[in-house]
């Protein structure tokens, strides 16, 4: 790495775990350059580079920019001879870092290995904080969480270690809200595997949720594909007040805008209600962006975001984006392809679900609806923090809440958890006396992770498929999501509604309009929560969870044991044999909304993500066949009889059956995870074919081999029958922009012929031909 001037803005030593931690956050020289990185290994972007590209760009393109477009295109790899043009061509970028969550680390560091590679390019990170199951608190949960995982967490540590990787040791916290407090800043391009990464985007920056095998391209330095996204402008107006929180003002375009609208496009806000609302909050509009669809969100940069930089020890940073803030701001006279607008002042508090984030109701409607719908009305559990709303304020306005009805003689109603997003906040709501409040009203703190935000939760007060009611400040509400529980019905809001929710024990309670009891039978409304966006002293950081890569790592030895349950070298998947694909047989054809939850379920089954055989046997367990209605029960066409997905797909593999899943609209919307796609294709299947896609799920089935196909006549969905057969026609001249022939063969010998379209381009069909992306990188060496 070339050598620079550094100017060393926050130096601290913290004794933690016996050990001492250099935590530094720099900025560079007069060549404003920022390196957001812990001396990791790769490069730092500088922003007279990004103004250097976005100042070629806008010439060629002869218009004013979007913000987003600013940052996209400001790390093109070839900004002269690029082709840009919204939603059609695909970007060659450089993206300045990557980030991974350990349950999808453990296949993206699977597959670096299997690159042969001796380090990663640019400076990653790898959090652990998906495989903690909440049970019965922080402490008791991390410790077990340790021995549980013993194995997978030596495997990243070790594997971080040997290529040169950051490791935050389990009970670090989130992986989104440690990036937003060390890594992320004003025009920042970085990579996530995790579908929640747009977090970053309260901060100015670019945040992408990708799969693992879209990181394994970044870490080994090979310029990232995206494709040029639109962009939906979302204009803010007003300001925020009273009981209406930033959670409400995604929850309204969630609403507006649905899961699929977004697909394709950054959402970017702007207009002067942007400033009523904190750098955090900012991060949690950002964050539940992915249930729209986005590829990501952003807001431009402002007083907000400079006073969180210098509150989390990055006040040379803040500088610089000062002196560059034209580039981290929307040009004037930019278009969008879409706007929405949104009065704060007007904007009510929202709860969005159940089983779909994008059902919203305002929270003054919800117990009506909810008596018309025969949803539960008992509120039996409340849950508060997650990626999207675990920051000091969110914390500190749910304890305003909790200490009114302290101070009433009241505690919650229904159950009520604490998900702190990170140890800095943990260490520091802890501090200021937040935990406690929470505490006594009736809170369990739980671990710095997702923990039940992800179904890593060992819920014991219903039976499983027992109908009841959650209310969560979580971004996702699909069902069986939280606690397998399919009766569960669980709805999205803040956690300021939660809290107030949690108290009353009802969703048939408004906050603004409705009363409580107090114990000496007062009546009493809540006043409207109150909490200040940062803590009025320095963040306390709490222990030290950062494990720096050492500068020589020949000596360090990752082991994959081949008798492991978790754990898995990977095989390369099989070339394309240069013929079409002939008779597949139709594996299932899935009924409805099918997510990567539906494809390959988190919950338990997350101890697995390192070992792909094993990972497979959740294989569209969740989807609904159309056939029978029944989830993991289709039937054997070879063998006549039933059985669960998996296993019929194992006997087609292993019976020399290649097969295809035929799928409705958005198919494989929400998380990020590439076994949605991986187990599809190790277990012998070679086409997914829907009405249409999701974005980061389409990428990974093409990153893996497989066919991602969509119906040019969404009707035709109706055409394939569950027991036909399907031929993949034209693979000889497959090009992008060309058309497939599809040929459904029934089983009464009469057939359709359909047309297929793909949005593959020229790199991603060489993908295909080589079997995988990997595979391709390895010819390419």
């Amino acid at each position: 790495m070339a050598s620079y001037c550094m100017t060393v803005t926050r130096l601290r030593l913290v004794l933690g775990e016996g050990a001492r931690r250099l935590h530094v956050s720099a900025a560079f020289n007069a060549k404003a350059k920022v390196a957001m990185s812990r001396f990791e290994p790769g490069t730092s972007i500088s922003y007279e580079k990004l103004h250097e590209n976005i100042d070629i760009v806008r010439k060629r393109l002869n218009r004013p920019l979007t913000l987003s477009e600013k940052i996209v295109y400001g790390h093109l790899d070839d900004p002269v001879g690029q082709d840009i043009a919204r939603g059609r061509t695909y970007l060659r970028l450089r993206p300045d870092r990557v980030a991974m969550q350990d349950a999808t680390a453990q296949m993206a560091m699977l597959q670096f290995i299997s690159s042969g590679l001796p380090k990663v390019a640019v400076p990653s990170t790898i959090h652990c904080d998906h495989l903690i199951e909440a049970q019965i608190g922080g402490v008791e949960d991390l410790k077990r969480a340790k021995e549980v995982n013993q194995e997978v967490y030596n495997f990243l540590a070790t594997a971080g270690a040997k290529y040169g990787v950051g490791f935050w040791k389990p009970g670090s916290g989130i992986i989104h809200q440690i990036i937003l407090e060390n890594y992320a800043y004003p025009g920042v391009l970085l990579i996530g595997t995790d579908s929640h990464t747009p977090n970053g985007g309260g901060l100015g920056s670019i945040c992408i949720g990708v799969g693992g095998a879209d990181a394994v391209d970044v870490m080994a330095g090979i310029p990232w594909e995206l494709k040029c996204p639109n962009v939906i402008g979302v204009k803010l107006t007003g300001s925020l007040s009273g009981w209406t929180s930033p959670k409400d003002v995604i929850l309204k375009v969630a609403g507006i805008l649905t899961v699929k609208g977004g697909t394709g496009a950054i959402v970017e806000y702007h207009g002067p209600g942007v400033d009523s609302i904190s750098c955090t909050g900012m991060a949690t509009i950002c964050n539940m962006g992915a249930e729209i669809g986005a590829t990501t969100s952003v807001f431009p940069y402002n007083h907000r975001m400079k006073t969180y930089l210098n509150k989390t020890g990055r006040a040379d940073i803040a500088a610089l984006a000062d002196e560059h803030k034209d580039d981290l701001v929307p040009d004037k006279g930019c278009k969008y392809d879409h706007v929405i607008e949104i009065n704060l002042s007007e904007l009510k508090p929202h709860i969005n679900g159940p089983f779909t984030p994008d059902l919203a109701h305002p929270v003054s409607e919800i117990g009506a609806v909810a008596e018309k719908n025969g949803w539960p009305l008992e509120v039996k559990v409340g849950l508060i923090g997650s990626c999207t709303n675990s920051s000091y304020e969110d914390m500190g306005r749910a304890a305003s809440l909790a200490k009114q009805a302290l101070d009433k003689g009241l505690k919650c109603k229904a159950a009520f958890t604490v998900t702190p997003g990170s140890e800095q906040i943990r260490a520091t709501i802890e501090r200021d006396g937040f935990s406690k409040i929470l505490r006594d009203v009736g809170g369990v703190v739980l671990a710095n992770a997702c923990g039940p935000c992800i179904g890593q939760w060992d819920r014991k007060d219903v039976k499983m498929g027992e109908k009841n009611t959650i209310v969560t400040s979580y971004n996702r509400n699909f069902t069986s999501r939280n606690d397998a529980n399919p009766a569960t019905h669980a709805f999205v809001t803040s956690p300021e509604i939660v809290t107030a929710l949690a108290i009353a024990g009802t969703l048939k309670f408004d906050p603004e309009t409705d009363y409580l009891t107090a114990a000496n039978g007062e009546k009493f409304k809540l006043e409207p929560p109150n909490g200040d966006e940062l803590p009025a002293r320095d963040f306390d950081p709490g222990q030290d969870t950062y494990q720096h890569p050492p500068a020589e790592s020949g000596s360090v030895m990752v082991d994959v044991s081949p008798t492991s349950t978790r754990l898995q070298l990977l095989e390369p998947f099989d070339k394309w044999n240069g013929k079409d694909l002939e008779d597949l047989q139709v594996l299932i054809k899935v009924k409805g909304k099918c997510t990567t939850d539906h494809i390959s379920a988190a919950g338990p089954w997350l101890k697995f993500r390192g070992h792909l055989d094993n990972i497979s046997n959740n294989m569209l367990i969740g989807a609904i066949n159309i056939e029978n209605d029944a989830v993991n029960k289709i039937k054997n066409r070879l063998t006549g009889e039933y059985g669960g997905v998996p296993d019929v797909a194992r006997h087609y593999k292993a019976n020399g059956l290649s097969w295809v899943v035929v799928g409705d609209d958005n198919y494989g919307e929400g998380s990020s995870r590439e076994h949605a796609a991986l187990e599809p294709r190790h277990l012998g299947g070679r086409v997914i074919l829907v009405k249409s896609f999701a974005r980061i799920h389409e990428t990974n089935l093409k990153k893996q081999g497989m066919l991602p196909l969509t119906f040019a006549d969404p009707t035709d969905y109706d055409k394939i029958r569950p027991d036909d057969k399907l031929s993949i026609m034209g693979l000889a001249t497959f090009a992008p922009g060309k058309p497939l022939k599809g040929v459904v063969k029934h089983g009464d010998g009469s057939q359709d012929i359909i047309t297929l379209n793909h949005t593959f381009n020229e790199n991603q069909v060489e993908w295909f031909h080589a079997g995988s992306a990997l595979n391709r990188m390895k010819e390419l060496q």
